[in-house]
């Protein structure tokens, strides 16, 4: 079938909108008509950094759409279905039988080379292969082919360009917090950098009962947002960004989370923490951090970082719903929708701080 896609011709070009081929559902995929796609970072940063044999390709992994085609080998999803998809998982390894699926052992393969497993691509243009199967889903598209570990179908009732984020970005956030750090009242959060990510973070903090919470960023728009989720905001431009937190929380954060991936930062939050204090890293940037060594050390403090908060989709995705409709997690305000065709509009408005969660709907 042809279909229009936001295609990525060559290494660290724009977003083109153009028409290409789509192979029909395999057995085991599935066939989704988009309604709204999230745009993440990690689709602006990878579009740079994948290798240039790797173009042109298709990126988007923050789908939520209809069902219009059922693979004969999938079950659980059927023609009409409304789904959110996020990333892929075998459901079969060890790591993915322990519940670890964002660590499964098989997630570069299924999620980043831009291929099916038996080497194919789902898209063609002009008989030509192009790139796509981002996390199983290749999102930035009027038609996607998915599959069943990456679907979570939800309520018809509810509004897909509201829940396409929780695909990714609000998952990772909100999983960071809920499964890997898991707050209490006692416990100080400082998050490093509140976009999508975040706030998602704060959100959930403040759903769980945290104490103190900090939120670092140098624009003051987003500082006030996440005033609202109950959090202290800093501008790290005006003094010592590590004093201040440190002042806020008593002699240092219990936990802390980066979501900028800039070096200096990361360090400021390692610093900021308090003794035996945690700090995950979920920015997509450099390939290298420079840690405070003697800080480290001297204090137990531990640094790591989480695949998607640690969450499996399946379980993550309703578990926010069910906040969301609870009031505990109504982050809508933070979507701003573009038609689809504004696509490099809403990377410029993003990556200038103007708007949070950018939301391309067909």
């Amino acid at each position: 079938m042809r279909t229009t896609v936001a295609v990525v011709n060559e290494q660290g070009g724009d977003f083109s909108l153009e028409e290409v081929d789509l192979e029909g559902p395999r057995s085991d995929e599935v066939l989704v008509r988009m309604v709204a796609t999230g745009l993440c970072h990690t689709d602006i940063t990878m579009k740079g950094f994948l290798p240039a044999e790797m173009f042109p390709n298709v990126f988007g992994h923050e789908g939520a759409g209809v069902v219009e085609e059922v693979g004969a080998d999938v079950s659980g999803i059927e023609v009409g279905d409304h789904v959110v998809m996020s990333f892929r998982s075998c459901r079969t390894c060890a790591k993915c039988s322990a519940g670890l699926v964002g660590y499964c052992e098989s997630t570069l393969l299924l999620n980043y080379m831009g291929l099916r497993m038996d080497g194919s691509t789902s898209y063609t243009r002009d008989g030509s292969p192009v790139f796509g199967s981002f996390f199983g889903q290749s999102s930035l598209s009027r038609h996607a082919i998915a599959y069943a570990d990456n679907c979570v179908v939800v309520d018809k009732s509810l509004d897909l360009t509201r829940l396409a984020p929780y695909g990714c970005g609000f998952q990772t956030g909100a999983g960071t917090v809920l499964n890997v750090l898991q707050p209490g009242a006692d416990d100080s959060l400082a998050v490093f950098g509140v976009g999508a990510v975040g706030l998602a973070a704060l959100a959930a903090a403040r759903y769980a009962g945290a104490g103190t919470l900090v939120a670092v960023d140098p624009l003051a728009a987003r500082r006030d947002i996440a005033e609202r989720f109950g959090a202290i905001g800093v501008d790290p431009t005006d003094a010592s960004v590590v004093d201040r937190v440190r002042e806020l929380t008593g002699g240092g954060a219990s936990y802390a989370i980066d979501t900028t991936a800039i070096p200096a930062v990361v360090k400021q939050a390692q610093q900021a923490l308090a003794v035996r204090g945690t700090l995950v890293a979920l920015g997509l940037g450099p390939e290298e951090y420079t840690l405070d060594a003697i800080d480290l050390l001297q204090n137990g403090k531990t640094v790591m970082a989480s695949v998607e908060g640690d969450s499996d989709p399946q379980e993550m995705v309703p578990r926010l719903i069910a906040m969301h409709a609870a009031g505990d997690f109504d982050l809508d305000d933070l979507v701003t929708t573009y038609p689809f065709e504004e696509i490099n509009s809403a990377v410029a408005d993003v990556l200038a701080g103007k708007v949070v969660k950018p939301l391309l709907v067909w």
